[in-house]
């Protein structure tokens, strides 16, 4: 017998690499939650046992089944499913979306036809092309003759990537033809079938956007920077909100491309967009038509319900409808709707907006509460995993930091990621020839800071020529005493080494910072990081400037400062 309740069905994420999947875990629970709450009746399917959403009583019913479109086809015909969700699951349930539409079953929210227009190449650079939204040149392609035409065509360095994957699965930066040739086969085979992607690999700030719209009308509740430069997958790099580095200017022209396109793709629920900045002009790197990782992260620090006000939008209403109409969007980390008012800014038009200079002034008069997101590694429980970063995901969780000030809220990150800068010995630098500029400036405030440093020969020659005394090490085939030795001694409190293309001093760099991993010291392989440590500084040596507050105390705090 039919039940009573329409049945809505909810895919989870099924089977993932350690790590990845918590937000799909969130963004299926609270799903699940607001459905119940505007009485639906919501069952899932998931058989991934490690996930709230497998607990027996978050839903009204739970499939243990692999989540595939015949699976999936049964249950829906066995629950007489009204609708099935997609877009919480990650990708393998988005996967399932034009599958299921051919079978006659309805996908709730973003239409599959959408779907496949942000994630087939083709049809998105149409119409990013068609809206005037700058994005890296590149090609999908299917051989590797192609590949290489294409690499030549738009210059090295490229970024090698399959279609339709999660965690920057067989992604690379490649440098030469050589590399690609290299590399190509394994990216081909990690979706066999699909395209590769070959794009211009720009060395930029990224910034990412999650939207909730209802098919007309957009929120955007804000935009998380990412503290490392593009070439780091989002998982494993750190990101703060608000933005700490990016211009009004540049916020803004990405809040007019997250409307625009939200618009455009008849968006129903959640879309991630990912930005670069590069030369003063704000790129799109991919966009994603359904839940990220940054969900979770932004609906506690703004207060937002982003699932649940998302479920409903899939479910009809509007953002109208529950009150979202005006002056929603806030940089400054504080969504506060009943004290945002008079604003001539909403995120509820249709792109093209210009702030105000009271508004502005507004604004930056407020206090801010800031949040860090940093990732968490494992590499001391994985033996073999190169801990240097890059566009494949190695972080297994990942925390977040909340504070008054944007170092008090970096300090609380790098602490719970497991980085704790004590200055008990010495800061041993070794970089690459690209990251010697940046090294001088973080080196700076290291020995202003009372810590002494240490580095290999060419990162010591800079230093020195920079008035930046410090102890000259070997490099390990340099002979002893080396850097290694140094560690292995107990000498080093934090080891910053950003990994170079030649093969040699890599074959070394990787030794060190196993070293570093065995002997628990904090091993930094991107300048980026490095350089948000110096700002946390100050707090890592007065840890009594960092508050300690429940979440709800900074929401709550924040609030009342935009009231007076």
């Amino acid at each position: 017998m039919r039940p009573m309740q329409p049945t809505v069905l909810v895919l989870g994420s099924g089977p993932i690499r350690i790590g990845q999947g918590i937000e799909f875990d969130y963004s299926c629970v609270h799903c699940v939650w607001a459905l119940k709450g505007i009485g639906y009746r919501a069952i899932i399917i998931n058989n991934n046992p490690e996930t709230v959403s497998t607990d027996f009583d978050t839903g009204d019913g739970l499939y243990f089944e692999p989540v595939t479109l015949p699976d999936v086809l049964k249950v829906v015909e066995h629950e007489q499913a009204i609708g099935v969700v997609c877009q919480f699951g990650g990708q393998t349930a988005i996967n399932l979306a034009e599958g299921l539409e051919r079978a006659g079953v309805q996908v709730l929210g973003t239409s599959p036809s959408a779907i496949a227009a942000a994630e087939d190449r083709d049809q998105f650079d149409i119409l990013l092309t068609r809206l005037g939204i700058s994005k890296p040149p590149g090609k999908a392609v299917r051989s590797l003759a192609e590949a290489i035409e294409i690499a030549d065509q738009i210059g090295y360095p490229v970024l090698i990537r399959p279609s339709f994957v999660l965690g920057g699965r067989a992604m690379e930066i490649v440098y030469d033809a050589e590399q690609l040739r290299a590399f190509f086969g394994l990216a081909e085979a990690e979706n066999p079938g699909q395209p590769v992607l070959v794009d211009k690999y720009l060395l930029g700030l990224e910034a990412e956007v999650d939207v909730i719209s209802d098919g007309v009308d957009t929120l955007v509740p804000g935009i998380m920077e990412h503290i490392e430069r593009a070439g780091v997958h989002s998982g494993d790099s750190m990101a703060v909100y608000p933005t700490v580095t990016l211009s009004r200017e540049i916020e803004w022209r990405m809040v007019d491309i997250a409307c625009n396109l939200a618009r455009e793709l008849g968006v129903k629920g959640l879309m991630n967009i990912q930005f670069v900045v590069w030369e003063d002009d704000v790129y799109v790197l991919e966009v994603n038509p359904r839940a990220s990782r940054t969900v979770p992260y932004l609906s506690k620090v703004t207060g937002l319900p982003m699932v649940t006000i998302a479920t409903r939008c899939m479910m009809g209403e509007t953002l109208k409808s529950m009150g979202y109409t005006s002056g929603l969007w806030c940089t400054a980390g504080d969504f506060a709707p009943h004290a945002i008012t008079g604003s001539d800014f909403s995120p509820l038009v249709q792109g093209g907006v210009v702030p105000s200079a009271d508004y502005l002034t507004q604004r930056a008069s407020q206090s801010r509460i800031f949040a860090v997101k940093a990732p968490v590694f494992s590499f001391q429980k994985l033996a073999k995993v190169e801990p240097s970063l890059g566009p494949e995901m190695k972080s297994t969780g990942e925390i977040l930091g909340i504070d008054f000030t944007y170092e008090a809220a970096l300090y609380k990150a790098l602490v719970a990621s497991g980085i704790e800068f004590k200055g008990e010995g010495l800061v041993l630098m070794t970089v690459r020839d690209e990251d010697k500029e940046a090294a001088v400036q973080i080196a700076g405030e290291i020995v202003a800071s009372g810590f002494g440093i240490a580095a290999t020969a060419g990162t010591a020659e800079v230093l020195r020529c920079a008035g930046i005394d410090c102890l000259e090490v070997n490099k390990i085939g340099d002979g002893e005493p080396n850097l290694l030795n140094l560690i292995l001694d107990g000498k080093v409190s934090m080891l910053i080494n950003t990994p170079s293309a030649d093969r040699m001093a890599e074959a070394e760099a990787a030794r060190i910072r196993r070293a570093c991993i065995e002997t628990g010291i904090p091993c930094v392989t991107s300048i980026d990081t490095a350089s948000a440590i110096m700002h946390a500084l100050e707090v890592f040596a007065a840890p009594e400037k960092a508050s300690c507050l429940r979440l709800e105390e900074y929401i709550e705090a924040k609030q009342e400062a935009n009231i007076r």
